[in-house]
């Protein structure tokens, strides 16, 4: 079995910063790609950051220039900096792996850590 456990989130000041971590553990062959995904209240859930297995990232245009996505392959974890944090950036976050195990490659959520920013 494969488990995701986020850390990192909290309340923080506009202009402030935060580090969110997500590490995977149990029976895996690899990670392939990682991403991380925000929900506001009332809102879609929506991508925020996305890195591949050979490390090339995307960062949606909210987030560009303020948040870095990278990963630790050999911690199984990938991280999101965030940086000049905005009122608007308040969310549950939910890191996003695609892992292959025995039964091929799946779709994996952690369950989310909140993210309040306050102005």
């Amino acid at each position: 079995q494969v488990r995701l456990v986020e850390s990192g989130g909290g309340l923080a000041q506009a202009g402030g910063s935060l580090r969110l971590s997500c590490t995977a553990s149990g029976s895996m062959f690899s990670i392939n790609a990682m991403a991380w995904y925000r929900q506001a209240p009332g809102k879609q859930r929506e991508l925020v950051a996305h890195i591949t297995s050979g490390g090339s990232t995307f960062n949606a245009d909210s987030v560009k220039g303020r948040f870095t996505i990278s990963r630790d392959n050999a911690k199984n974890t990938v991280y999101l900096q965030m940086s000049s944090l905005k009122p608007e950036d308040t969310a549950v976050y939910y890191c996003n792996l695609i892992i292959t195990t025995l039964g091929g490659p799946s779709n994996y959520w952690g369950k989310g850590t909140l993210v309040t920013v306050s102005s």
